[in-house]
């Protein structure tokens, strides 16, 4: 399998993953900037959150860890969270905006 299609998968598997009070998942939400696959399949991922005072703070970088690492082809997950740049709900797809009602 090569990068593009484990991102894929990495992407799905990250799909999987809601802020408990959004009914988006957090890639629609715009919440990670960015998934690296490094060589051995060492994933990074950098996101954000809604605001630094999310109450899902610890739980959804670790569901988003959890549920990355499941996959037979990854060996290791880190996911790095910044607020640089600020979340901002321009960040969401066109899809969560839409279900959000920003549309």
């Amino acid at each position: 399998m090569d990068t593009e299609q484990l991102k894929i998968k990495i992407i799905e598997a990250i799909k999987t993953v809601y802020d408990p009070e959004i009914p988006v998942d957090v890639y629609e939400l715009g919440l990670i900037y960015e998934v690296n696959v490094f060589p051995v399949n060492n994933v990074h991922i950098l996101m954000t959150l809604t605001s630094p005072a999310c109450p899902s703070a610890e739980e959804i970088p670790g569901e988003i860890k959890q549920q990355v690492e499941a996959l037979q082809e990854i060996n290791d997950v880190q996911v790095e969270v910044t607020f640089d740049p600020p979340y901002a709900t321009d960040m969401m797809s066109e899809a969560a905006r839409l279900e959000l009602g920003f549309m």
